[in-house]
């Protein structure tokens, strides 16, 4: 994170509130404290977010004194920045022309994500600066070396990078940390309950934005999420995990990855890798 702030002009930190960025926020408090953090915080709103999740990150931007910087898809799509597709649900893929509008329009020239190479195949092909050209675009095969973590960080205008300090952590080492540090994350990684349906073998949360088919059967479940994304398309796992403890314990002998329970990583096994090389996160 120093290297990002010594490097570059306009660095900027993806937050959504989620456990990841919630453990590089702690770590840029580290880094940067006494001082004020050298960045903004940016989220892209997909309008499809959990309220638990926006809730929480406003409120942690605010104890911080952290500028935090928000664009929302609902507005991409309104300036013809976003397309959607005829009978498109999901607002992933419109995050990305929304991202890459907000890059240009302030100028960062990197940004810090909370992206570790443990998650999905495409992201273990990240290096921890991962160049991307003046269309915002990655490309997997023309990566940067890092011998001896020596990071190649130099740019033309209108490229940037992203840097990603979590890389090498994984799902434990993440919640390990949270336990260690006592931070606070949103209640939804808890075990509560909620009204779900089932659908392409996992449990998704019944919302005004997903509500159940005609004779689909709802089922009030005590269930939890173990990673956080649109709201259409985060599976529920079910679960009695009620303290960080809990959580690890779990996680320690589960068999699915955490992303398993993300419908919009199942559409193809390409889909994530497609998404970063046109500019996703």
């Amino acid at each position: 994170m120093r290297e990002v702030a010594a490097e570059f002009e306009r660095p900027a930190l993806l937050f959504s509130g989620g456990k990841d960025s919630i453990c590089l926020l702690r770590l840029a408090e580290k880094a940067f404290r006494p001082s004020d953090l050298p960045m903004p915080l940016l989220n892209v709103d997909t309008g499809h977010h959990f309220a638990e999740l926006n809730d929480f990150r406003d409120r942690r931007a605010q104890e911080l004194g952290g500028k935090l910087i928000i664009r929302t898809v609902e507005d991409a799509i309104a300036r013809g920045i976003a397309v959607p597709a005829p009978g498109e649900l999901s607002r992933n893929r419109l995050q990305i022309p929304t991202l890459l509008a907000a890059i240009e329009e302030f100028g960062f020239d990197c940004l810090i994500g909370g992206a570790r190479r443990d998650e999905e195949k495409a992201r273990a092909k990240e290096r921890f600066f991962s160049f991307r050209d003046a269309f915002g675009q990655w490309d997997p095969k023309s990566q940067r070396p890092e011998i001896w973590n020596l990071f190649n960080a130099r740019i033309h205008p209108g490229e940037h990078m992203r840097a990603f300090p979590l890389s090498n952590w994984t799902e434990l080492d993440v919640w390990e940390y949270i336990r260690r540090e006592h931070l606070e994350v949103p209640a939804i990684y808890f075990s509560h309950k909620r009204k779900c349906v089932r659908r392409h073998s996992q449990w998704l949360p019944v919302t005004e934005l997903l509500p159940p088919k005609d004779k689909e059967p709802v089922k009030e479940l005590v269930v939890r999420v173990r990673t956080i994304g649109d709201i259409i398309s985060t599976g529920m796992v079910e679960s009695p995990a009620g303290s960080i403890d809990d959580i690890i314990r779990e996680i320690s002998v589960a068999r699915v990855t955490e992303r398993g329970s993300r419908a919009d990583d199942k559409t193809s096994e390409a889909a994530m890798e497609d998404r970063k090389k046109a500019g996703y996160f």
